[in-house]
């Protein structure tokens, strides 16, 4: 503590994660009001033609819609394809709750056939990628240092690359089981988080926009504070600076 700077106290900080969520309320709740007033929502909505049309190609499939919409997820998720426009197809068409289901069965599944390639089948192709990736080095270099807390981080915190990262950790000592369990856990909130913010979008109502839109963004704040509850059990400082 300097001169002049009152010491923080442990009531100051609890308070903190409640005044993170109180001020985010407060910004949804002015941005819906204000949204609302200038007619946003009529601009925002899908346009019904486009989803009817591929809710129709989904629902063609019958029973095996959804079945189909997790094999497009893995299938994107092995060959490098971005993983949020799936995400936020299988909200409009599947609905926030479902959506989610179905879009975090799909990474998962897509994360672990990612996973079984790099450590079988490509184990060489995936070493050189990570010694001309600094990126990707730092995940190898880390999983060493704190092993299955480094999955946790680069699944929670979105700055590495995640289908580049699938394979990176093929070539480590995670076990399968271990990986699939901390990827599922760690995936859920984002994926919660993203399918309600579509689900929202294609609501059109007011109170169900805003039930959706808070339950994201509730999401949204708990993520943001994850890396410190990390930092605070394991006092892994270096782990948060690193991600």
């Amino acid at each position: 503590m300097t001169d002049g700077q009152l010491p923080e106290t442990t009531s100051g900080r609890s308070r903190r994660p409640l005044l993170r969520l109180a001020v985010a309320a407060a910004v949804i709740a002015a941005g819906v009001i204000v949204a609302w007033q200038f007619g946003l929502f009529e601009r925002l909505r899908v346009d019904q033609e486009s989803l009817a049309a591929l809710d129709a190609w989904f629902r063609g499939f019958g029973i095996w819609a959804p079945i189909v919409f997790i094999a497009v997820w893995i299938v994107a998720t092995v060959f490098f394809l971005p993983g949020l426009p799936i995400t936020i197809v299988g909200a409009l068409i599947f609905g926030p709750i479902w959506g989610s289901v179905y879009s975090l069965i799909g990474s998962t599944l897509g994360a672990t056939a990612a996973f079984l390639v790099g450590r079988y089948a490509a184990r060489e192709m995936v070493e050189n990628l990570i010694r001309r990736n600094a990126t990707l080095a730092r995940i190898d270099e880390g999983v060493r240092r704190h092993g299955w807390r480094m999955l946790m981080i680069t699944r929670l915190v979105p700055l590495f690359p995640f289908n580049a990262q699938n394979y990176v950790y093929g070539l480590t000592r995670i076990p399968l089981v271990t990986y699939v369990l901390v990827s599922l856990v760690c995936m859920a909130p984002a994926t919660v988080a993203y399918n309600f913010l579509a689900g929202a979008v294609r609501s059109g109502n007011f109170g169900r926009f805003f039930l959706y839109l808070a339950i994201a963004a509730v999401l949204l704040v708990v993520l943001s504070l994850i890396p410190g509850w990390i930092r605070r059990r394991y006092g892994t400082d270096e782990l948060i600076a690193e991600s």
